[in-house]
């Protein structure tokens, strides 16, 4: 399943949003989709990226 951060460009979604409803969304679908075996974060920048590994850090807890 590939998860795009849709709207956080030029719509100025906040990122940091963004990565945390779409890791809560993934963990929740994971539990009852137990088939699903690979996540991609599709993320636009190494900015996006580090926030997104920051936000799966601190979801982890």
């Amino acid at each position: 399943m590939a998860f795009p951060s849709i709207s956080t460009g030029i719509y100025g979604y906040p990122i940091e949003l963004a990565a945390s409803v779409a890791i809560k969304t993934i963990r929740a679908t994971a539990l009852s989709a137990p088939e699903l075996r690979e996540v991609l974060f599709c993320c636009f920048s190494a900015s996006d990226l580090a926030t997104y590994e920051k936000a799966l850090g601190e979801s982890a807890v």
